[in-house]
């Protein structure tokens, strides 16, 4: 399983920095949705699901989170804690975040508008639809 990061260009002087994020430039795909995670408690764990189409860019924008990445054949852990880094997560790959750290904002880009339809919740169901 190949672990794909995108370090995002950052712009700054001595009064602070930005990142600018550009769908299909910063981002390898058209932007449909963004959403943010926050005050996650401690000891709580979130996604546990995979997608059949949509793909993913997380950035922890504030704090640390650790994603578990699942290809059905392989796991890897990464951990987030760089504003100006970004993980890239194609379909097909179950997901969880945790290890939240107090305070930490994870913020999330999507290729598509919210489908249930898409998700894959049970890991069960996920094994099979990767064919393991």
């Amino acid at each position: 399983m190949e672990i794909v990061k995108y370090k995002l260009q950052q712009h700054g002087d001595e009064r602070g920095h930005l990142v600018a994020l550009e769908e299909m430039i910063d981002v390898p795909f058209e932007i449909k949705r963004v959403y943010y995670m926050f005050d996650t408690r401690p000891g709580i764990v979130r996604g546990m699901h995979a997608h059949k189409s949509l793909e993913q860019l997380l950035v922890c924008v504030h704090g640390r989170v650790t994603v578990l990445l699942d290809d059905g054949s392989e796991k890897k852990e990464v951990v987030l804690d760089n504003p100006y880094e970004g993980l890239y997560i194609a379909n097909n790959m179950w997901r969880e975040m945790r290890d939240f750290s107090e305070g930490a904002v994870l913020m999330v880009f999507a290729s598509k508008y919210y489908d249930e339809n898409d998700y894959i919740r049970d890991y069960d169901e996920f094994l099979k639809f990767v064919g393991k």
